[in-house]
C-alpha cells in the first residue's frame, strides 16, 4: 500500500491541472475549453504538477536527505526544464513550418504530399516559466492536501 503515497498525488495533480486548462478561461469570461483536458501545453503544466507532487511526497515520507529525494529532484527539474524550453521551441518551430507550408501551398507549383501536410503541426506544446510554476504549485498544494 506504501507504493499508493508515491502514485496517486502525482495522478491527482496531473488531472487536477488539466482540469483547471477547462475552467481558468471562465475567469476572463470566456466559456471552458474542453478539449484542453486531452491537450499539452496551457496553463498550469500537467507535467510540472505531476513531478512536484512526485517530488512533494518524497519529501514528506524519506527527506531532503534521501538519495531518492535526490532522484527525484533531478527527475522533475529535467521534466519541467523540458517543458518550457525544449518543447516551447519546438511549437515555435511548428508555427513557422506552417506558416511556410502555407504560403508554398499557395505560391508554388510544387506538389506537396498532402496526407502529410494537410494537417498543421501543433503550435502549443510547451510552457512558459509561469505555466510551470502554476503547474508545480499545483503539484505541491495536492501533495499536501493528500498527505
Amino acid at each position: 500500500m506504501i507504493m499508493f503515497q508515491y502514485i496517486i498525488p502525482p495522478i491527482v495533480a496531473c488531472f487536477l491541472a488539466q482540469a483547471l486548462k477547462i475552467v481558468l478561461p471562465l475567469l476572463e469570461g470566456k466559456p471552458p475549453r474542453w478539449y484542453k483536458f486531452f491537450e499539452t501545453g496551457g496553463m498550469p503544466s500537467s507535467h510540472s504538477a505531476m513531478v512536484m507532487a512526485l517530488l512533494t511526497v518524497v519529501a514528506l515520507n524519506n527527506g531532503v536527505s534521501s538519495s531518492l529525494f535526490g532522484v527525484a529532484m533531478v527527475f522533475a527539474l529535467i521534466v519541467m526544464y523540458d517543458a518550457s524550453g525544449v518543447r516551447q521551441s519546438v511549437g515555435k518551430h511548428a508555427k513557422v513550418l506552417n506558416q511556410l507550408v502555407a504560403h508554398l501551398k499557395s505560391n508554388s507549383k510544387i506538389e506537396f504530399d498532402n496526407a502529410i501536410l494537410d494537417k498543421n503541426l501543433k503550435e502549443s506544446l510547451g510552457h512558459t516559466l509561469l505555466e510551470v510554476l502554476g503547474g508545480a504549485l499545483v503539484g505541491i498544494i495536492v501533495a499536501l492536501l493528500i498527505r
